[in-house]
């Protein structure tokens, strides 16, 4: 029996999965570094992780929420799109909305970054099977009786 083409398709898909594992390590570590060079301290009146130093998914979502509830403490209760042009107060909540969007984007970076390297611990693995497989399979083939 020829196991060359499985053995090739496993070994694929164990590098591929440890490639995966590296990149999503690294983009994970690269939101979390960005995220520190800001120095974002999450307020005390947030709904979690208080005094905090924003470096991870949980952290910059907590962030993203109190912002949110300060302008719109700050706007009347409106958000960006509601207030009139000319109010005082439409420059905070467009900076607030910016905030609250890099904050959220760097959520949906951890996210992908678990996702990538997740996907790479199953490749690895079903790689791993098929190769075990692959190789087991010959000698049980040998073993079976013929039967006629």
């Amino acid at each position: 029996m020829n196991t060359k083409p499985v053995r090739l398709i496993a070994t694929i898909l164990m590098v591929a999965g440890a490639l995966l594992v590296v990149a999503g390590g690294a983009t994970w570590l690269t939101v979390r570094s960005q995220l520190v060079a800001e120095n974002i301290t999450i307020p005390d009146d947030a709904m979690a992780f208080q005094g905090n130093l924003v470096d991870g998914p949980l952290d910059a979502y907590v962030q993203a929420d109190i912002i949110n509830q300060h302008a719109l403490d700050g706007a009347g209760g409106k958000t960006y799109a509601e207030m009139d042009r000319e109010d005082p107060a439409r420059a905070t909540a467009m900076n607030a909305s910016f905030l609250r969007s890099s904050l959220f984007t760097s959520v949906i970076a951890f996210g992908v970054a678990a996702f990538a390297a997740g996907m790479g611990v199953l490749f690895a693995a079903v790689g791993y099977a098929l190769r075990k497989l692959a190789v087991d399979a010959p000698a049980a083939a040998v073993r079976q009786p013929v039967t006629v």
